[in-house]
């Protein structure tokens, strides 16, 4: 099984992008795969639907699968099932997508994190953002994003400094 630790420089890096893809974006705006892919498009992202089911989502044009976005985006956030999420991954290889955040919330399960996926993008050099919600890393969400936050610290479950390099001076 393969496994990833991710780091505040990865999720740091991941949200510098401004071009990201949203795989799994339900077509309910109630749905939070929805909110989240709207709160990204206020605060700037140019931030581009993918759902295989729908053609266009809030007056935007949605794509089927990442290769099928042009110009290319510099990372993909991935909320699908874990069942879709090794396609998915194969799709940012094909589309020489480097960074790939696998959200999961706080409602438990894996979200959309799949260990053989895992492995796939490390094997192919994907920057990988594993097992977190881009709210508790985005100023000022909403209380429960922090509360969120906060208990994933408490447990072990936030990112941390990536470790310096040996001999890397203080």
């Amino acid at each position: 099984m393969a496994t990833a630790v991710t780091t505040m420089r990865q999720v740091d890096d991941f949200l510098a992008l401004k071009r990201l893809a949203v795989v799994g974006v339900s077509r309910d705006p109630k749905h939070f795969s929805y909110v989240l892919w709207q709160e990204l498009r206020q605060r700037g992202y140019e931030a581009i639907p993918v759902n295989p089911n729908t053609t266009e989502l809030d007056g935007q044009r949605c794509h089927a699968r990442v290769q099928d976005i042009q110009p290319p985006v510099q990372g993909v956030l991935v909320m699908t099932p874990p069942s879709a999420t090794g396609l998915v991954v194969r799709d940012c290889i094909d589309a020489c997508i480097g960074h790939v955040w696998l959200h999961k919330g706080a409602g438990g399960g894996p979200g959309a994190v799949d260990p053989a996926a895992v492995k796939l993008a490390q094997e192919h050099g994907i920057e990988l953002v594993v097992g977190q919600c881009p709210y508790m890393f985005l100023p000022g969400t909403p209380f429960f994003h922090g509360v969120h936050g906060a208990l994933r610290k408490l447990t072990g479950g936030y990112p941390k400094s990536a470790p310096a390099a040996p001999g890397a001076q203080s």
